[in-house]
């Protein structure tokens, strides 16, 4: 029995015990005006007759009314209910049709109310989602841009130059190899130290094209993976320790994980450090990173070498709440200091 069934029942239940109930009071009127009057002869049989033919009336009266009322209500609650179910299904265009001013009019009114809300948030979410796929594809676009800017004129800074010196050198060493051969024995030297740094330009520059994305793994073992990758293809020691890396959020693991990137791209470019230290732990409500190296280091004020790799790490750091610190003199190394709220 559904809920319509349900209240047509209770409506013909209602005028029915209306109807006893009005014959009973009838009835017990009816007596009471016999008994007053002292007619005593036809009291009884006339009561009863009475009592009966109203009854009947008034069952039959109950039918009538209750049977029209509950159709009406029953047929404007199952609109109300194909209403909501069109709505459910999507169908956010439909409406229900009420001429009456009752509850059910108010609520069927409200309803529609409700539908067109409902549809002008559709379209609101919809709008929106178009602006953030353009906005997206745009700040993807700008960043593809942005990057190949970046690459193209570190190659041309660093390896391009090089290169270029290997050819003059390599040029000049063998025009000297037959009547100086010590020169030639020291040009050969530059060549090498010359190319080797030129090695460690572009891994840094593979290392900084790495994907990001962790493949599933936690931060922890993809910078595991990450710090395996570069002992075997460099001559770099490198000691870490990762501690309280646990349940980070994933944008602050992604900004984590570019920002040790970009640092071991620095140190493998700029700084000829053979040793790296590379810490993380949690303390007091903040995972603090800490990384070192025995390199050359830098005048931070000065020096524009690695201002744009600097200036990265701090934005990332700084979009996730983070304070970034590096301290570095020249020929003592370089230390970098994060402290990321967690």
């Amino acid at each position: 029995m559904d809920h319509t069934s349900a209240i047509r029942n209770m409506i013909f239940k209602s005028f029915f015990m209306m109807a006893v109930m009005a014959s009973l009071t009838s009835f017990v009127s009816l007596q009471v005006y016999l008994l007053l009057s002292h007619n005593d002869g036809v009291s009884l049989s006339l009561s009863i007759y009475l009592t009966l033919a109203l009854l009947l009336i008034l069952l039959l009266l109950s039918v009538y009314f209750g049977f029209r009322t509950s159709y009406s209500l029953k047929g404007r609650i199952d609109d109300l209910s194909t209403f909501v179910t069109l709505l459910r299904s999507g169908k956010l265009s439909a409406r229900v049709k009420s001429d009456e001013r009752d509850e059910l009019g108010v609520l069927a009114e409200e309803m529609n109310h409700l539908a067109t809300y409902i549809q002008e948030q559709v379209k609101s979410l919809q709008r929106l989602a178009d602006e953030k796929s353009e906005l997206a594809e745009k700040a993807h676009g700008a960043a593809v841009m942005e990057e190949r800017q970046r690459l193209a004129r570190d190659l041309h800074d660093s390896v391009s130059q090089q290169l270029f010196a290997l050819n003059m050198l390599s040029s000049a060493a063998l025009k000297s190899i037959a009547h100086d051969s010590g020169k030639a024995e020291g040009i050969m030297k530059q060549v090498a130290e010359i190319a080797s740094k030129a090695q460690g330009e572009m891994r840094a520059l593979l290392l900084h094209l790495r994907p990001v994305d962790l493949k599933g793994e936690d931060i922890r073992e993809a910078l595991i993976t990450l710090i395996r990758e570069l002992k075997e293809k460099t001559q770099l020691e490198i000691e870490s320790r990762f501690e309280g890396m646990e349940n980070l959020t994933k944008g602050t693991e992604t900004h984590l994980f570019r920002i040790i990137q970009e640092s071991l791209s620095n140190i493998l470019r700029h700084s000829k450090a053979t040793r790296v230290v590379i810490t993380t732990e949690k303390k007091e409500g903040f995972l603090t990173l800490y990384i070192s190296d025995n390199g050359i280091g830098f005048n931070p004020v000065e020096s524009k070498m690695t201002s744009y790799g600097l200036q990265t790490m701090k934005e990332r750091a700084e979009e996730i709440g983070g304070h970034f610190q590096i301290r570095s003199k020249e020929s003592e190394g370089t230390y970098i200091n994060l402290r990321i709220p967690v």
